[in-house]
Parts: C-alpha cells; structure tokens; sequence
C-alpha cells in the first residue's frame, strides 16, 4: 500500500467516524427542532469554513504566484488549527445570519475528536507532519531531506491527544457537566496542546519567535477563552433579571 492510497482510506475513515459519531450524538430538542434547511446550511458553512481555513495558510505561505497558489491550493497540504477556527467562525456566522440561538456545538464536540484520532494515523503512514528528531526509544524514522531521520511521531501524539479527549468529553456528556460549553473546551485545550507541541515539529518561526500554528493555536485557545468569559457574564445577568420580577412578586 503506498502512502498516498494510506493517507486516502485513514481520511475516508475519519469521515466515516464522524458521521456514525454524529449521527449517534444526542441532540438537544431546540437543535432538532430546527428546520432541515437550516441545519443543512449550518453543516454547510462548518464544511466549508473548515476547508477554506484548512487550505489558506498554505496558499498565502507559499504560494508566491498565481500559479503556485493555484497549484498550492489543489495540492495536499492543509492545517487543522485553522481548519477549525474556520469551521467554527463559519457557523458562529451562519447562526447569526439564519436567527439561530441554539447551541450547536456540543453534537460535534465527540465526532470531531474521534475523526481527527483516526485522521492523523493517515498523516503518519503518509510520511508527513512528522515531529523533529529525537533519540527516544519511540521515535520514528521519517524521509527528512533526502535522508532518513527517527524523529518525533508527532502525528501520533495528536492522535492520542483526540482520543484522550474523546473520553473526556463521552465522561462529561454522561454526567451532564459543562453543558453548551464543551466543544469549546475541547478546542481550547487543543490550542494549548497545539502550541506546545509546536517546539518539537521541524516549523519555521513565523513572528516573535513562534511558528504560524503556534499563533493559530493561541488565536483559537484565547479567542474560544473569551467567548465562553462574555456568554457566562451574559448567562449571570440573566438569572439575575429573571429573580428580580420574582423577588418583586414575593413582596
């Protein structure tokens, strides 16, 4: 099997994960009310924000013409730090735009982990993403510059990292903690995971010492960080403009 054919059936694969995942999620009652059209359109703007955000990086880091911009953008390369702040910004957007208040995110949080667990053992048997070199006793040979180096598996590291979360997240699901706030959490704590395993991936400082994913990793854990701050403020607020009609009345 080559690594390319490897590469397409891990991806497959993950694709796969996510549906039967997905489709197996429980959905809250305000989600599955919803019209289909309009979660149809919300799973559409996640698609393709996610690949739009995915491919971008690569287009503008190295593509320095139209031709390799065109060439850049058909060709393999993708991230999945931006990939996911794209998906995610797209939704948030798409809500706005169709009316939608209902949280949507916490149905994704669980396949998204699953399908990116799978995902990334397609990048190692494809030879890519690899890690810098190591003496470890798990390191892994990987072609680098013409020559073989045992290098870091970073690819399996992530892969353990989403699986990891996976049951982080099935354990809260079932105890009913961090409602509405999971998949947020789950990409906070990858943007943190990401950024530190950026010091052992063979990436080129981009700005200020840190590589792009690091900055796209901080961009992803400080702006979710944020979000979660104002919805508890707002979420505070209301419960206390709901008890002052009640205190009034009790008077």
């Amino acid at each position: 099997m080559t690594p390319r054919l490897a590469y397409s059936i891990f991806m497959l694969l993950a694709l796969a994960v996510f549906l039967v995942a997905r489709h197996f999620t429980p959905k809250p009652p305000a989600l599955t009310a919803l019209p289909p059209w309009k979660r149809w359109l919300l799973a559409l703007a996640g698609f393709i924000g996610g690949v739009f955000g995915a491919k971008v990086p690569f287009v503008v880091l190295y593509g320095d013409s139209w031709l390799q911009w065109f060439t850049t953008w058909l060709g393999d390369g993708k991230t999945i730090v931006v990939g996911l702040i794209g998906a995610y910004v797209s939704v948030e957007v798409m809500k706005l735009c169709l009316g939608v208040t209902v949280k949507t995110g916490d149905t994704f949080a669980v396949p998204l982990a699953l399908a990116l667990a799978v995902g990334r053992w397609g990048c190692f048997f494809n030879g890519c993403c690899y890690g810098t070199p190591t003496s470890l006793p798990w390191g892994v040979p990987f072609p680098v510059g013409g020559q073989v180096q045992i290098c870091h598996p970073t690819q399996i590291y992530e892969s353990a990292f989403h699986l990891m979360m996976a049951g982080i997240l099935l354990l809260l699901m079932r105890t009913g903690l961090l409602p509405n706030q999971r998949l947020k959490l789950y990409l906070i704590l990858y943007g943190v995971y990401r950024f530190l395993t950026e010091f052992i991936r063979p990436e080129p400082a981009w700005w200020m010492g840190l590589t792009f994913y690091q900055w796209a990793a901080l961009v992803l854990a400080v702006g979710l960080t944020i979000q979660w701050a104002v919805e508890a403020v707002a979420e505070r607020s209301r419960a206390v403009e709901l008890k002052v009609p009640q205190a009034a009345q009790a008077r």
